[in-house]
């Protein structure tokens, strides 16, 4: 056992750890987490649950021995307390420091618990602890995307993370349930900070970093799957602000569905961020799209839902390159029946009409490359321009819109269009299609600005004339004009 001087000790660093300055409120973490991180070896604290009450009837018949282990295990708990509120600290190096030393005192609790654990509880992780750090980590008024981002260290400890997880979805669950589903902006972010960390390997051999022991449910791949679409899901049921559907839809189909167990988990979240509208809705088609081919969703709405994203505002924002990359990729496949090829092909016509030539740049390409991959569709080509267009545009079913009838005639419209490069791509219909697709990965990223330097910097060749050509006002072309007029 240590001696007395160890009270007097835990009494000041209790009352530097409330200190204004910066170095000592550091330098008595330090201190903190070196005393009781022995004490903790040492067994030197009380064992069992605090007795609660007036703090002296607490030390009741109990031996000077019991005493001393009562008084430090009631100053541990107060440091750690302390140390809890310091993670929502102003500065930055407080905040970590206390961070690291609660850190320490979990895997000093979990290798010498302070509970009394029967035969059958052999095995035993501070989740008190925990939790109560995930808590301040998910703070509802401070921004902890740094501190977040130096906890990393300790999420690739696998029992660490998997309790983590469980953490999360218990705050989460609570807070918002409290709120009716209404958070504040720091607390979202905090939180798609903290679980977009997580991840999982994709093997059980790779679980072999623990920070306690290798037991329990926290070396089982299974149980940290489960953990982990739990997690996810507890947060995504939930009303979201608009910027956070994207940034959790941008890494779901690499950062997320790998480490679900039933990835099709996931349709309700995407069915209601597609109704958002926007990038959000093309993002959500994505993870849609990813669900259906990876892991057999049944869901025959998602090509009626891509045709009515195809409207004049998707020319114009900022995520038009997207789009079309992805749709390129939605629209890859041969097996896609004949009408829905077409409408998709008719509606990109009729847009392109009002489109800007960057926009134009991508879409008749990418109407060719679909007539190279269903050469049926070649009919809408060759078919005679009638009086009366029978499509209908404002038919949201591409199957009821009555493409196949029509023709692309906006095709031959655009060949007539003013700029000299949109007119030679609107040609290129009017000849045999090579099988060879357009990359228009090169074209997605063009803007008008790149299209107007090129063209002013291209050197004009000189055309050979049948007249001289005037070189000043009243001189050139054989001097007529200064034989007959003279500047006064």
């Amino acid at each position: 056992m240590l001696t007395c001087d160890t009270v007097h000790v835990s009494f000041i660093l209790y009352v530097i750890l409330q200190s204004e300055k910066e170095k000592d409120v550091v330098n008595a973490v330090n201190a903190c987490s070196k005393l009781f991180s022995t004490l903790l070896e040492k067994k030197d604290l009380f064992l069992g649950k605090l007795p609660t009450g007036e703090e002296e009837e607490a030390f009741i018949g109990l031996s000077a021995e019991e005493k001393y282990r009562l008084f430090m295990r009631q100053r541990y708990s107060s440091c750690v307390e302390m140390l809890l509120e310091h993670l929502d600290h102003e500065l930055y190096s407080v905040k970590e420091s206390a961070l690291c030393c609660l850190m320490k005192f979990a895997e000093g609790e979990g290798r010498h618990p302070l509970e009394d654990l029967d035969w059958s509880e052999h095995y035993s992780f501070p989740r008190e602890l925990l939790q109560g750090v995930v808590d301040r980590l998910l703070s509802r008024t401070t921004e902890n995307s740094m501190l977040i981002s130096r906890f990393q260290e300790f999420l690739e400890m696998e029992d660490v993370r998997y309790y983590v997880m469980s953490s999360i979805r218990e705050n989460v669950g609570k807070v918002l349930a409290k709120n009716k589903g209404v958070g504040e902006p720091f607390m979202f972010n905090n939180v798609f900070s903290l679980m977009s960390n997580i991840s999982i390997p994709s093997q059980e051999s790779g679980l072999t970093n623990f920070m306690i022991k290798q037991e329990g449910e926290s070396c089982l791949l299974s149980e940290h799957k489960r953990a982990f679409e739990k997690m996810w899901l507890g947060f995504l049921k939930y009303k979201l602000p608009s910027n956070m559907y994207k940034k959790i839809l941008v890494i779901l189909h690499d950062s997320i569905l790998p480490h679900m167990s039933k990835p099709t988990l996931m349709i309700d979240f995407l069915t209601a961020a597609y109704d958002v509208g926007g990038a959000i809705s093309l993002l959500a088609l994505n993870g849609l799209f990813v669900l259906i081919h990876q892991h057999n969703l049944d869901y025959p709405d998602f090509y009626k839902k891509l045709y009515n994203l195809l409207e004049p505002s998707v020319f114009h924002v900022k995520y038009r390159a997207r789009f079309f990359h992805l749709a390129n990729l939605f629209l890859s496949s041969s097996h896609l029946p004949l009408y829905l090829v077409a409408a998709f092909a008719k509606r990109l016509a009729r847009l392109a009409l009002t489109a800007p030539p960057t926009a134009l740049l991508i879409v008749l390409p990418f109407i060719c490359n679909l007539i190279r991959r269903h050469p049926s569709c070649r009919v809408l080509v060759h078919k005679p321009k009638s009086v009366e267009d029978p499509y209908l545009m404002e038919e949201e079913d591409p199957a009821q819109c009555r493409a196949l009838e029509s023709s692309l005639w906006e095709i031959k419209t655009l060949q007539s269009h003013y700029h000299p490069d949109v007119a030679k791509a609107a040609g290129s219909i009017n000849t045999p299609l090579s099988g060879l697709e357009d990359d228009i990965s090169e074209l997605l990223e063009k803007t008008t600005y790149e299209l107007m330097e090129r063209d002013l910097k291209q050197t004009r060749k000189t055309v050979p004339l049948e007249f001289e050509t005037a070189t000043q006002l009243l001189k050139g072309g054989g001097d007529v004009l200064g034989q007959h007029f003279c500047l006064g």
